[in-house]
């Protein structure tokens, strides 16, 4: 029942997130918002309805795992043997291969605590458990080299919630100290690779050093529980050597904890001012990330999150009820913000359930999550040992997920979100499931109702395929004339006009177009092109630039200043379009080339 729940409210979440194409501001975003939304309940109830047995879910988890065993120790190498660092790292942290530093390290860590809580299994052989451990600690390496603090702060809550809910505390604890001890005498190396390549220094030198030291630990941590788990597997202790053992190890957990917490301290110094310090960073935006000084990971929590939360709550209270639309909080954020960034998402899952779909969709998401946890926990009690470690594993990926998704843009991210749903899918497979007897019907009713049942599952497959395919395409046929567009400019206008039909509610295609007719001087086509993506997005920040300068140079006075007004009310913060602004009231031409150029030169530093 609680299974069918969460996939019932999940999937009125999904019909309430295309709902609010209708009053979203930006169609197409919210379009794609709820695409999305429909990935995720389609991969959830693809592995939530599918009944598993410990065993084969053994197999799902554990193929998966070691697949992200496999990608880490590839990249790991590769980045070894990369002749430039200049691409798969961003200010001295990876990116490679998501190509956004905190997603990088999220799939790694994902992967991470399912290895971890995996490798305790006494179901699962001893030289597997072993593969996952060492697995555990490469994981957890490459994750490092993103210096991603979300991480940082996500682990001590991780380990809080997998020692209060998840059974088999000891076990967990065993295995967890080798790892961590591996983890810990290799870390100081990682992190130097970000420090020598944003400070100077030979940072090919140190990442050499980095990736033999992190395949070393991780091959000596694999050997050291491989061995534990072949002795466990081929000894058997009495029932009072087993009580001694077991009061033992709950003594040295005891131990470790107040000794771990003592040093927490130790190293934070005053708690209190540590606190202030990290929400004065947090509030101001300052620290590393507007200094650059100091070591990333432990310098407090400068960045503009405070200035998105802010906005995005802002907004849930004007729109409490439905919200401003799936995907919707770009527009918003240009003219409400305070920072120089443009965020395209709230960076937390539940402030963009909250402001994008408002509380109908925030208690449609949160009963549904709600019951696939209850199902989940069920998983955790079941009568097959190995169910219940792969429901521990399986969680424990999506709980990390949810964790550090809090402070992120994750549910955004398809490549993070549709391996978490899977996992919570997975686990919520586990529970003991009881069969209640149907009513019986007369042979023709019956089969009244398989068809109808056939029919609606039908409909409802096909639209899910149009909706998902159609912007993909249009997609495909920008990238295609993006391409093509300097040597065959008539080719690319084709393709985006294909590529408008696709995506009827995309302003896109018609951006494209009109970035590409001002390239060749088209004045009068450009401003059709964006005159056309306005229709379609009538906030278009961009568009309605474009279309004053456009104006201003044609000497069309009067209708440039009321354009580039509108621009400076949808933007208020950016230079370009003050200055605009600015040119106009005095009665100058804005050069429409010189603007453009000025557009290029300002991507390119921000990149």
């Amino acid at each position: 029942m609680a299974v069918r729940i969460a996939v019932g409210c999940l999937a009125l979440f999904t019909a309430w997130s295309f709902l609010s194409i209708l009053w979203a501001g930006v169609p197409g975003d919210a379009w794609e918002g709820a695409n999305r939304t429909l990935l995720y309940l389609l991969v959830f109830a693809l592995f939530a309805l599918w009944q598993q047995r410990g065993a084969s879910a053994a197999l799902l988890l554990g193929a998966w795992t070691l697949a992200m065993v496999g990608i880490a120790a590839f990249v790991m190498l590769h980045v070894d043997s990369a002749s430039s660092l200049s691409a798969l790292f961003s200010e001295g942290r990876l990116k490679y291969p998501a190509g956004y530093v905190n997603a990088s390290a999220a799939q790694w860590l994902m992967a991470f605590w399912a290895a971890l809580l995996l490798a305790r299994s006494e179901r699962l052989p001893w030289a597997l458990r072993g593969v996952l451990a060492g697995g555990a600690v490469l994981l957890a390496e490459v994750a490092l080299l993103s210096q991603s603090r979300g991480s940082l702060y996500a682990t001590p809550i991780m380990l809080i919630l997998i020692f209060a809910l998840v059974p088999g505390r000891l076990r967990t604890f065993v295995v967890l100290v080798p790892i961590a001890i591996g983890i810990g005498l290799t870390a100081p190396g990682v992190l130097r690779v970000g420090e020598r390549l944003v400070h100077g220094g030979n940072a090919k030198v140190a990442l050499h050093h980095a990736t033999t030291a992190a395949l070393l630990a991780a091959l000596l941590v694999g050997l050291v529980v491989a061995l534990g788990a072949a002795i466990e597997c081929r000894r058997s202790f009495s029932a009072p050597a087993a009580a001694r053992v077991h009061r033992s190890v709950a003594a040295l957990v005891i131990a470790t904890l107040v000794a771990v917490l003592v040093g927490g301290l130790v190293a934070a110094g005053n708690p209190v001012a540590r606190v202030r310090h990290g929400w004065d960073t947090f509030k101001s935006g300052s620290g590393y990330a507007a200094n650059g000084t100091g070591n990333r990971l432990t310098s407090g929590l400068g960045s503009n999150r405070y200035d998105f939360y802010r906005v995005a709550l802002d907004e849930f209270a004007a729109h409490p009820l439905i919200g401003i639309g799936a995907d919707n909080f770009q527009q918003q954020y240009l003219v409400h913000g305070r920072s120089e960034e443009t965020p395209h998402y709230p960076h937390s899952v539940e402030l963009r359930t909250l402001a994008q779909t408002g509380v109908i969709g925030a208690l449609l998401a949160l009963i549904g999550l709600g019951a696939a946890l209850v199902a989940a926990a069920r998983g955790l009690r079941g009568g097959d040992p190995l169910g219940r470690s792969v429901a521990a594993a399986a969680l424990g990926g999506f709980a990390y997920w949810s964790v550090h998704g809090s402070i992120d843009w994750f549910w955004e991210f398809a490549g993070l979100g549709a391996p978490a749903f899977a996992l919570l899918g997975l686990a919520c497979a586990l529970a003991p499931r009881t069969v209640t007897p149907e009513r019986a019907l007369g042979g023709q009713r019956a089969m009244a109702f398989r068809r109808l049942g056939m029919g609606v599952g039908a409909l409802a497959a096909a639209a899910a395929v149009l909706s998902l395919a159609a912007p993909w395409l249009s997609q495909l046929q920008v990238q295609s004339a993006a391409r093509v567009w300097a040597k065959a400019p008539h080719t690319a206008y084709t393709r985006l006009d294909d590529a408008a039909r696709l995506n009827p509610l995309s302003d896109e295609a018609y951006l494209v177009a009109g970035s590409i007719a001002l390239r060749f001087g088209d004045l009068a086509r450009a401003d059709h092109e964006f005159a056309l993506a306005l229709g379609r997005t009538p906030g278009d920040a961009y568009a309605t630039l474009e279309r004053g300068a456009i104006a201003s140079t044609e000497n069309h006075r009067r209708g440039a200043l009321e354009l580039l007004e509108r621009a400076a009310r949808l933007n208020p913060r950016d230079p370009l379009t003050r200055r605009a602004l600015r040119l106009a009231r005095e009665g100058k031409r804005v050069s429409v080339e010189e603007l453009n150029r000025s557009i290029l030169l300002e991507a390119q530093r921000l990149a």
